[in-house]
Order: C-alpha cells, then structure tokens, then sequence
C-alpha cells in the first residue's frame, strides 16, 4: 500500500509515482482498473492493469466490449464497495494535515472496515 496523496492528485499521476505497474509485474500480478487508469499500461499482449472501454458518440461499444465491460465491474463491485465503507468513517473528511501522515489511520480504518465488512 503506498502513502496517502491529495484528493486532487490524479490516479496515472499516483500510480507512475508509486511505480504500480513494476511492483504488480515484480509479483506477478495484474489489476482490474477504474477509466482512471487508462492509458497506463499500453502493453497490450500483456496487460498487468485491465481498464474498460468506452464509448462515444461517434463510436458505440460493441457487444463484446460491453460484456467485458460487465465482467470488469463485476470483479470491480468488491473494491468498490469497500471504499464506500471507508467514506463512511468521517474522520477521513476532518483530516487536515499532511495526507501522507493519513496513511497509519487510513490502514487501520481498513482494518476496521474489512472487520466490520467480514462480521
């Protein structure tokens, strides 16, 4: 888990400064990724960080693209879920220092969380 950043940073802009896309390929690992994050890995025969697609007004999704779009959010539900507990625990929104110092609380408020998640 990396320090907490300003609410204003950027997800590509946090996730190239944490070097995400190493320590995911490090450990052998891929992501499932929010439109946040497209753009951040172009590897395309081997992705680490799968995003979904979009659609325009001039270029509609197809059904295959709309699917896998499904697929995405249904593996994405779980995370999702979880930072709206996080919202839930005020503190976070009083918080007025340095938000790299917000790092211990925000690990313990997981923890907290996943417990009262888990119950």
């Amino acid at each position: 888990m990396s320090s907490a950043r300003p609410g204003r940073t950027h997800d590509n802009t946090a996730a190239r400064y944490d070097h995400i896309l190493a320590h995911l390929q490090a450990a052998g690992l891929g992501a499932l990724a929010d439109l946040g994050f497209r753009g951040l890995d172009n590897d395309i025969l081997d992705p680490v960080i799968v995003t979904g697609y979009t659609a325009s007004r001039t270029h509609k999704l197809t059904p295959g693209q709309a699917e896998a779009n499904r697929v995405l959010a249904v593996g994405r539900a779980p995370v999702e879920h979880g930072f709206a507990h996080l919202k839930n625990w005020r503190i976070l929104t009083k918080r007025r220092t340095n938000p790299a110092r917000a790092t211990r609380l925000l690990r313990a408020l997981l923890v907290l969380t996943n417990l009262e998640i888990n119950r």
